[in-house]
C-alpha cells in the first residue's frame, strides 16, 4: 500500500486568553497581575491569570483570597464570556482564511489541518507565521501555535514556547521533540497513569519507548498499546469539523392539558434534570435558560433569563425555570406543551471556576 499523505496540522492556543482581553481594553492593565475570576474576598476562585500574576504562583483553581495573599496588588475582574465569545469568533473568522478543516476545542483553542489548503503560502510554518501576524495585528492579542504531522505533536508543541510562541516539528524530528518530555505530556495519560509509570521507572517519553508492549498492556489493558504508539508520536486522529453545539433543549407535549402548577414545576424539574444532563455529557454550561409554555389555542410565549455565571447544574436550572413560567399566563391557564431551552453555551470548566463566587450568588 502507499504512504498515506503526510498532513499539516496546526494547533493555536490563545496565550491568557480570557486575561488578555480585558489588557487589551484597559491599557492601565499593562504589566499588573491580572485575575479573572470570584471575588477574593468571598470563596470566588481564579478562572484564569495573566502571566504577570503567574510569576507569584497564581493558577486556575486557585482561591480568589489565596491569590490575593500572595500577590496583594492583583486586579480581579469578573468574567465577560459575552466579550469572550465576540472575539474568539473574530479570531476564528481569521482562522477560515486559512482552511475550512477546523476543530474547536474552546473559545481560545483549535486545530486547524492545512494539508490541501497551503495556497500561496507554501507550507504549514508559513501559514502559522501569518495568521501569528494577523492576530496581533487585527485583534491585539497573541497566539502561540504548534506545527507538526498530527495533532497530538501539534498541541504539545503549540505549549512549548509561551506565550507567543510558533513551534514547528518536522517529521523527521518528532521523535526527537518528545523523547525527553514527561509522560504526562502525552495526550489521555493523567495523574493516575502518570504515578503508575513512575513506579515503573518511566519518567520521560524515551523511558516509555524502552519497555515492551506486553507489559503496557499488563499494567494498562488496550491504552498501553495506544500510550506506546503516542510515545513515538503516532497519532492517526483527524481533524474533524463537527458542528459546534449553539443551544440544548428539551420539551414535552401533554395527552391532557396540565392546570395543576404543582405538576408544571414536576415536570420542569425532570426536563431540567434531562438538560443538566445533556449539557453535563458535553462538558458544557449554560449562559442563558429559556422556558417555552403553549397553552390549549396554540399560543406559545417563552421567557428567557441570562445568568451571570454560566451553569450547568440542574437545581440552579429548575429554579430558574419555575421563576420564569410564573412570568407567564401557566399558573392560571391550562398548559398543552412545557419545555426548557439552554443556550450561550460555554466550556463547562471555566463556568465551574466561577460558581462560588458570592456576587454570582
Amino acid at each position: 500500500m502507499p504512504d498515506a499523505p503526510l498532513r499539516r496540522i496546526l494547533h493555536c492556543d490563545m496565550d491568557c486568553f480570557y486575561a488578555a482581553v480585558h489588557m487589551r481594553d484597559d491599557p492601565s492593565l499593562e504589566g499588573r497581575s491580572v485575575v479573572v475570576g470570584g471575588d477574593p474576598s468571598g470563596r470566588g476562585v481564579v478562572a484564569a491569570a495573566n502571566y504577570e500574576a503567574r510569576t507569584y504562583g497564581i493558577h486556575s483553581a486557585l482561591p480568589a483570597a489565596q491569590a490575593r495573599r500572595l500577590c496583594p496588588n492583583t486586579v480581579f475582574l469578573k468574567p465577560n464570556f459575552r466579550r469572550y465569545r465576540e472575539e474568539s469568533q473574530a479570531i476564528f473568522a481569521i482562522y477560515r482564511d486559512y482552511t475550512p478543516i477546523i476543530q474547536t476545542l474552546s473559545l481560545d483553542e483549535a486545530f486547524l489541518d492545512v494539508s490541501e489548503h497551503l495556497g500561496e503560502h507554501g507550507s504549514a510554518t508559513a501559514i502559522a507565521i501569518d495568521i501569528r501576524r494577523r492576530v496581533c495585528e487585527e485583534r491585539r492579542l497573541t497566539v502561540s501555535v504548534g506545527a507538526a504531522p498530527n495533532k497530538l505533536v501539534a498541541k504539545i508543541a503549540s505549549a512549548f514556547d509561551k506565550p507567543d510562541g510558533l513551534t514547528v516539528v518536522r517529521p523527521s524530528g518528532v521523535e526527537a521533540f518528545l523523547a525527553p518530555l514527561p509522560v504526562r505530556r502525552l495526550h489521555g495519560i493523567g495523574p493516575a497513569a502518570e504515578k503508575t509509570l513512575h513506579t515503573m521507572g518511566l519518567k520521560t517519553v524515551g523511558d516509555l519507548r524502552r519497555v515492551s508492549v506486553d507489559l503496557l498492556l499488563a499494567h494498562f489493558g488496550n491504552w498501553g498499546r495506544t500510550m506506546l504508539d503516542r510515545a513515538w508520536g503516532i497519532d492517526d486522529r483527524s481533524v474533524h469539523t463537527r458542528h459546534v453545539r449553539k443551544s440544548l433543549s428539551t420539551e414535552r407535549t401533554f395527552a391532557g392539558n396540565m392546570n395543576k402548577v404543582e405538576e408544571i414545576d414536576e415536570v420542569l424539574d425532570a426536563m431540567a434534570g434531562e438538560v443538566a444532563e445533556g449539557l453535563g455529557k458535553r462538558r458544557l454550561a449554560a449562559s442563558t435558560i429559556t422556558v417555552k409554555v403553549r397553552y390549549p389555542d396554540f399560543q406559545t410565549p417563552t421567557r428567557s433569563h441570562t445568568l451571570p455565571v454560566p451553569t450547568a447544574d440542574a437545581a440552579t436550572i429548575a429554579v430558574l425555570a419555575r421563576e420564569l413560567v410564573r412570568r407567564t399566563d401557566a399558573v392560571h391557564r391550562s398548559v398543552r406543551l412545557l419545555g426548557i431551552g439552554a443556550s450561550n453555551l460555554v466550556p463547562r470548566e471555566l463556568a465551574q471556576l466561577t460558581l462560588f463566587d458570592d456576587s454570582a450568588r
